[in-house]
């Protein structure tokens, strides 16, 4: 850190366009850059008084036939505890584990999302693992089906249980919940669920459209509308038509924006900037936001006739916090999926390390469990992940509860037997959380799910019915 108190970042790049982004990005948050046009200049600059007090470095692989690793290895070398940021093009997951295994500490996709940029290099900095290889992670095929989303905690097989009968409606739903939780499987999840399964789902990060082109990204533009619009632009309502857009992070969306989506929403036509007709589309709208919707309404920042136009049906996802009876379940799932990612192989994952990760609170829930788990199934060596293979996960965990006191203990049922003021719930209301766990567990297989309960099918049936029991719940 300079004098000054800036955190000082070396980017590693000969394009001045590409500087200029970055330094102004990164400016946002108290950053100052410097720049070396190869590894040459680079390795050279360490040696200087501004590369004595580097916080991190940033290497844009620009060529596509270079290898970036043996750069990397040779700053980890000379640097080994500084944090080192591959920016590239190519999202390739063997390129990744390439570079982790060399020593890069994270790995940025472009386009370069000023947010993904920013949270990258405080996720480096604090050395916490939120964060952590996020774009990458991210291209981890995660289409599933409702029957296949691992998760049995009531709360969110109940979560799961509105979404599945909102698929079959064309009504717009409002997924709510914080950053990582899996609004986007779940909205992948409606999406193959409807009628409109077999067409696209075009998804919209609002949040990373720079406010001058939201209207452009989404509704599209004829050539020539503005300065700039040297070609004609397909908006992603027209991308979408026949099938799902997917507004993610929504609660960003400038109010001037809101305006127009609202126009759409209500009279189901688009017009294009500069266009002279409008046109008709038929897309189903799921969107999603980290925030309280209604709290934003309140505020004056979201407007309140679009919040109800978005909110004809609202599922609410739990924190994974709250349903930490489910992380074994996930992690396993997890390491099935990264393992089949080329480069990395099947890993186990011992007890020992599953009662460290079931004490942890993951404040980036799901997202940051996944990439926990991508980041030690890279450098492990063994057979099976052990506890060893979480440091920052165990480092953390250990000031929380230094903070806190002891962490509690994960539960494998999820059943609460008290109300909040210590009287028992009703049996009727426990046992319906019971089904929907076992429904949940045991993926929708109801010929299981009444052998485990120890009843007939036909009564696990009449059970269903007389407690109002989904059986996607």
């Amino acid at each position: 850190m300079t004098r000054n108190g800036q955190r000082l970042l070396m980017l590693i790049d000969d394009e001045p366009a590409q500087r200029r982004l970055v330094a102004a990005i990164a400016a946002r948050r108290g950053w100052r850059a410097i720049f070396a046009n190869d590894g040459e200049m680079a390795i050279a600059t360490l040696g200087t008084q501004d590369g004595m007090q580097l916080d991190a470095i940033l290497l844009d692989h620009w060529a596509p036939d270079a290898d970036p690793t043996i750069l990397i290895a040779e700053l980890r070398k000379r640097r080994p505890a500084l944090p080192l940021l591959l920016l590239t093009a190519n999202s390739s997951v063997a390129q990744a584990v390439a570079a982790m295994r060399a020593g890069a500490t994270d790995f940025l996709v472009k386009p370069l999302a000023p947010e993904r940029l920013l949270g990258a290099l405080d996720a480096a900095v604090a050395g916490k693992a939120a964060g952590e290889l996020r774009p990458l992670t991210e291209k981890i095929p995660a289409l599933l089906a409702f029957d296949e989303i691992v998760g049995s905690a009531p709360d969110f097989r109940a979560a799961l249980a509105i979404a599945a009968k909102a698929a079959r409606a064309r009504v717009p739903v409002l997924l709510e919940g914080e950053s990582g939780v899996g609004k986007e499987v779940v909205a992948e999840a409606i999406h193959a669920a409807s009628p409109r399964g077999k067409k696209p789902m075009i998804t919209v990060n609002c949040g990373a459209i720079p406010a001058n082109l939201v209207e452009s990204e989404l509704f599209g533009h004829e050539r020539g509308a503005f300065t700039g619009a040297f070609e004609r632009k397909i908006g992603r309502f027209q991308e979408a038509d026949g099938g799902t857009l997917f507004l993610d992070e929504i609660g960003e969306m400038p109010l001037e924006a809101q305006v127009k989506l609202l126009r759409v929403l209500q009279s189901g036509d688009i017009q294009p900037i500069g266009a002279r007709h409008a046109r008709e589309v038929d897309v189903r709208v799921i969107a999603a936001t980290n925030k309280t919707l209604i709290d934003e309404v309140e505020g004056g920042r979201f407007r309140e006739d679009l919040y109800y136009r978005l909110n004809v049906v609202q599922v609410t996802i739990p924190p994974l916090r709250e349903r930490s009876g489910d992380i074994p379940a996930l992690a396993r799932h997890l390491l099935a999926r990264i393992a089949q990612q080329p480069g990395l192989r099947p890993l186990g994952i011992t007890d020992e390390a599953l009662d460290l990760l079931g004490n942890y609170d993951w404040p980036g829930n799901v997202r940051q469990l996944q990439n926990a788990l991508f980041r030690a199934a890279v450098l492990c060596d063994g057979a099976a992940l052990t506890s060893a293979d979480f440091p920052q996960i165990a480092a953390l965990g250990a000031q929380r509860h230094s903070v806190t006191g002891p962490a509690p203990m994960a539960t494998s049922g999820g059943v609460t037997l008290f109300h909040p003021d210590g009287n028992l719930r009703a049996l009727e209301e426990i046992e319906a959380d019971v089904i929907r766990l076992a429904i949940g567990h045991y993926r929708g297989r109801m010929t299981e799910v009444a052998r485990r309960l120890g009843i007939g099918r036909s009564t696990l049936y009449r059970k269903l019915g007389e407690l109002g029991i989904d059986s996607a719940a």
